[in-house]
């Protein structure tokens, strides 16, 4: 069984990524990584270079800055990267995505499981969104909880934007993946960066969904409700990037919730009634 794992670049360093931890949680499971680095302005490339392991493909590509429709820019560089890997399984991750360790034999061992179930298509991880600082992450429908980071590499599957993927059942019609899990989660840390370079990521990306203007971008105006405290342990790779903090992100008592808030926080209240999972799903899971 031959593993690639893969992501896309552009700027990691200037937006504060943490795109080596990202990559290096990873390199012990795979036989390659390939990224897709597109024009850059700072030095992520020699931060790559830095990592100086002979897994490492770095393919340069081009973005379409033309393009403003819902993000598909980002499909288009991740499936780009997709195409160049050669292994069996195909592992994505985002630059602000990491694995803990702990978890790697359980990942490695699913592959194994289902390297020959044609029933299985791709490989499904819990989520666990950071938020505000190490020790808070978010819990609402209005996050994802589980996405797909596994597919085969031999079945048709591309990507409409960054976050999931869509398998080609005939030339006109696609799907989500069929997909097992693996048992083990992804440590998302996107929002654990300081507001500045968030501030500074939707100034250069917001134009790729169509989006003007400057969005505003201030940590605290969020539902208290949904923050909880993590009691876990980080992945090592991770730990040196982290900000130092105490105690659980404190949001903005008074906050005024937005219409999508006041849907999410009645969902909740449904998901703890019920014990139902009303978060959105980009897969069919196998059984």
């Amino acid at each position: 069984m031959k593993v690639s794992g893969f992501t896309f670049l552009r700027n990691a360093v200037m937006l504060d990524y943490p795109f080596i931890a990202s990559i290096k949680s990873i390199l012990p499971i795979v036989d390659e990584f390939i990224i897709a680095l597109g024009p850059c302005e700072d030095n992520t490339e020699e931060e790559l270079k830095k990592i100086n392991s002979p897994k490492i493909k770095i393919v340069h590509t081009q973005w379409n800055e033309k393009m403003r429709e819902s993000g598909f820019v980002y499909g288009q560089q991740k499936s780009i990267a997709l195409f160049n890997c050669t292994g069996d399984w195909a592992f994505y991750l985002e630059a602000d995505e990491v694995v803990h360790e702990d978890d790697l034999p359980r990942i490695y061992e699913a592959m194994e499981k289902y390297l020959k179930d044609d029933r299985v298509e791709a490989l499904v991880f819990d989520y666990i969104h950071f938020y505000g600082n190490k020790n808070t992450y978010v819990w609402s429908p209005g996050w994802y909880r589980q996405e797909v980071r596994i597919v085969k590499n031999t079945i048709r599957v591309w990507a409409p934007k960054g976050l999931f993927f869509v398998v080609l059942e005939t030339n006109k019609k696609g799907r989500y993946p069929r997909a097992a899990h693996t048992g083990a989660k992804i440590y998302h840390y996107g929002w654990v960066r300081k507001e500045e370079h968030m501030k500074l990521k939707f100034k250069m990306v917001d134009k790729y969904w169509g989006k003007t203007g400057e969005r505003k971008v201030k940590y605290e105006e969020i539902d208290p409700k949904i923050l909880r405290e993590f009691k876990g342990t980080h992945p090592r790779v991770i730990q040196d990037w982290l900000p130092p903090a105490e105690g659980v992100f404190k949001a903005n008592p008074y906050h005024k919730l937005t219409w999508k808030e006041r849907k999410h926080r009645f969902l909740l209240f449904i998901e703890k009634i019920f014990k139902v999972d009303l978060s959105k799903k980009h897969f069919k899971l196998v059984k």
